[in-house]
This record gives C-alpha cells, sequence and structure tokens, in this order.
C-alpha cells in the first residue's frame, strides 16, 4: 500500500518569533513544505494581525475563534505557543526550544531581543548549528537600520511607487502602491531561499549561520529591468499607466464591455494579433515592424490598436486572440479569480477545519513537488491553541508547571481544537 507522502522538510524545526506578513509569510511557505513550525506569540493578543479586520472568520469579537482574514492568509500548518519571553521563565523555556530547533526566524528592531538573550550571538551558544534569520526595513547595517519598515514606506523608498500608477500629466497622476503588500510577500520568499540555503550548508559542513533579511535591499533587486535600464542609462524610468517601457503593445485596452489586456511579446506574436483584429498590413508598416520601431511609436499605435479592440466583447477577443495564439487574458476581481475553471481545476482554493464549527478558506501553495508535495495539515491556529502541549510533550513540564505559568500569566492557552496534530 503507497505511504502518504511526507513534506521535505519534515526534518526541520523553526521557532517563529515573527509577525505580521514578511515572517509569517516565510515560515508557512516552510510549514506548507512539512517543517515543524512553531509559532510564538504575545499571551495577550498574539500577532497583531488577528486584529487586522475585519473581515474575521468570527462573529463574536470575543471569541477565541475571531481571528482576522488577513491573519489567516499567512499562518496555517502552524503550533501557537503563547508565551512571554519579557520574562525570565519564558526566555528560559524559549531557549530550551532552541536547544532542539534547527531554525530561529524573527522581525524585530535592530538588537531588540538582546536584553532577552535571544540574539543570534547568545542563541548560537546554545545551539552552533542554529539558522537565525532577522527580518527587518533596512537591514542589522547602515544608517537607517533602527528605522521601522512597513511594506508601504519601503515600496516608497525602493522606487517601486516612481514606476506604478498613471503617467505624469495624466488622469489620476499620482505615485501609487501595489494592491497588496508585495514587498513583504517577496521578503519572506528570499527569507525561505536564503533558510534553506543555510540548511544545506549546514549539511555539509555542520554550521549554522545568520540570515540578514531587508524589505528595502528585496524590493530594490525586484525591480529587475527597471533598475537595469536605470543603471544603464542613468536615466531614471518614469509612471507608465498599464504601458511597459520596453515591449509595445504589452498594456490594457478598451473592448465593447470592458477591459482585456494583450501582451504581444515579439515580432510573431505582433504579426499574429494584426491577423486577428483583421487588420494584417499594421505588421507591415515600416512604424511597427520591430519592437524597438513599436515602441518609437507606441502612441500612434495604442490609439489604432484602441479603435479596433473596442469593437467586440472582451471574452469574443480572448477566443479570437487565443486561436491565433495571441497571449491576452481578462482583468478578473477576486470573485472572477476563484469561479475560473482553470483555477477550480488547479485547487487553488482550499478550506481547513480549525475545529467542528470553524472552517478556514485559503489559497493553496504554488509550489508543486511531485514527490514531497505541500501539505495542509492544520488551520492557522487560535492563540495558544498547542500552548500546553508543547510545553508538556516537548519540554516534559508537568501539568501542575502549565498551569502555574498560565496562572502567572507568562503563558497563554486555549482549548479551540484539538491542541495537538
Amino acid at each position: 500500500m503507497p505511504q502518504t507522502p511526507t513534506g521535505a522538510l519534515d526534518h526541520v524545526t523553526v521557532l517563529d518569533l515573527t509577525r505580521i506578513l514578511a515572517g509569517p509569510w516565510a515560515t508557512q511557505t516552510l510549514a506548507d513544505l512539512g517543517a515543524n513550525v512553531i509559532k510564538i506569540e504575545r499571551p495577550a493578543g498574539g500577532d497583531d494581525t488577528r486584529t487586522w479586520g475585519p473581515p474575521f472568520i468570527g462573529d463574536d469579537p470575543t471569541d477565541s475563534e475571531h481571528d482576522s482574514a488577513y491573519f489567516c492568509t499567512a499562518n496555517r500548518n502552524k503550533k501557537s505557543l503563547a508565551i512571554d519571553f519579557a520574562s525570565e521563565r519564558g526566555a528560559t523555556i524559549i531557549k530550551q526550544l532552541v536547544a532542539e530547533s534547527d531554525v530561529f526566524i524573527e522581525n524585530y528592531k535592530l538588537n531588540g531581543l538582546v536584553k532577552y538573550g535571544l540574539d543570534y550571538d547568545s542563541l548560537k551558544k546554545i545551539n552552533p548549528g542554529l539558522i537565525y534569520c532577522s527580518i527587518t526595513g533596512f537591514g542589522q547595517t547602515g544608517p537607517y537600520a533602527s528605522r521601522a519598515g512597513y511594506d508601504f514606506i519601503i515600496q516608497a523608498m525602493s522606487g517601486l511607487m516612481s514606476v506604478t500608477g498613471q503617467a505624469p500629466g495624466s488622469d489620476g497622476d499620482e505615485p501609487m502602491k501595489i494592491g497588496v503588500a508585495l514587498t513583504d510577500v517577496l521578503t519572506g520568499l528570499y527569507a525561505c531561499i536564503g533558510i534553506l540555503s543555510a540548511l544545506a550548508h549546514r549539511d555539509k559542513t555542520g554550521e549554522g549561520q545568520r540570515i540578514d533579511m531587508s524589505l528595502l535591499d528585496v524590493s530594490v533587486a525586484a525591480m529587475a529591468n527597471q533598475a537595469s535600464s536605470f543603471l544603464v542609462t542613468g536615466t531614471p524610468p518614469q509612471r507608465m499607466g498599464n504601458a511597459h517601457p520596453n515591449i509595445v503593445p504589452y498594456q490594457v485596452f478598451p473592448t465593447a464591455d470592458g477591459h482585456l489586456i494583450i501582451t504581444a511579446g515579439n515580432d510573431r506574436q505582433f504579426e499574429s494579433l494584426c491577423v486577428a483584429l483583421d487588420n494584417p498590413q499594421l505588421a507591415s508598416d515600416d512604424r511597427y515592424r520591430t519592437n524597438s520601431q513599436r515602441v518609437s511609436n507606441r502612441q500612434v499605435l495604442v490609439d489604432t490598436l484602441n479603435t479596433l479592440t473596442v469593437k467586440r466583447r472582451t471574452a469574443d477577443w480572448i477566443t479570437i486572440l487565443n486561436d491565433h495564439k495571441v497571449p491576452c487574458g481578462p482583468i478578473n476581481d477576486m470573485q472572477a479569480v476563484f469561479d475560473d475553471p482553470h483555477v477550480i481545476d488547479r485547487g487553488l482554493k482550499i478550506n481547513l477545519a480549525r475545529d467542528e464549527q470553524v472552517s478556514i478558506p485559503g489559497v493553496a501553495s504554488p509550489v508543486r513537488l511531485s514527490k514531497t508535495p505541500a501539505r495542509y495539515k492544520s488551520a492557522p491556529p487560535a492563540l495558544g491553541q498547542h500552548t500546553i502541549d508543547i510545553l508538556q510533550r516537548q519540554l516534559g513540564l508537568s501539568a501542575e508547571d502549565c498551569k502555574q505559568l498560565i496562572d502567572s500569566g507568562i503563558c497563554a492557552a486555549t482549548t479551540t481544537g484539538s491542541g495537538h496534530e
């Protein structure tokens, strides 16, 4: 009988002292791939994002189930240990867990954990093989290292907002942030790359190491071709709305009932587009033969294409353009996304039961591994859901010890769910 596949990282234990999004995104990714992730939270309130709503998953704000959808987006497959590590006893418990862990990840301010003895230099003495990942807005060095850095600020400072929004002088001209905290998400993913690289190094040498993740570093690196274009020319790129600085046509076009994305990334696709639009002569026009020429004559070409695309409905154009192998797509809202037959077929919507009464929807991991696929073992935990289980089963504390920790306020626990897997 075939065995149920285990996660690729089921041998890895992660202590997660992160809040908000970048760190939790990293640890959820590791947890999806099998890592045992213990989320360390404050006994009073826990992760800040538990209250970032509405919407919430429960109806009663005083109920332990009343966590925000925001919190649930980045915290599945984790165990919640609610503990005050500002207390000596709480910090000691964290250090005991460090001795048995592979990865320690935190996003506190610069040197914010030193006074608790939870900084890298202190913890590597307990566990020399520890991978210690710090996530901050500006990194561990540099003149801004002590500043707080939220995604919105980083989008502005990294140049991302300078190329996002309508073109200067047009209607709605204003630098714009991206509609999700993408810098946080990318930092979480880069943190995973760093952690996995450090684990590979440890496998070869036995050495742990520190990882310094900066939201600003990540966002500047993610400027990709926009950054490279500036470094090559010395000319800062500008906001262009939905147009592409290097490819034409590659933008939003109007249709009879809405809008459509058309991305003709090479000359062959442009020729096919012209045929699909029933205007094949455009492809032989000297102004449009090559992409460079189309970029130089962008506005007149786009104006011409606008008069053609508006003649049919979006759905009709998608059928026609796909038949001609021209890359295109609709502009979906979230309802349309989860109604899309391809999204349904790929199983991107999942539901995880926290207990018999509460089921929490979420989005599946995009990492598709053939031998060790992502697994969804548990819903985002209630605050302190696994406190007693971790204290007793991992650290060997007695029921009386646990009661004393809870009564003293050092730990918090909830009876929501099973408390273990």
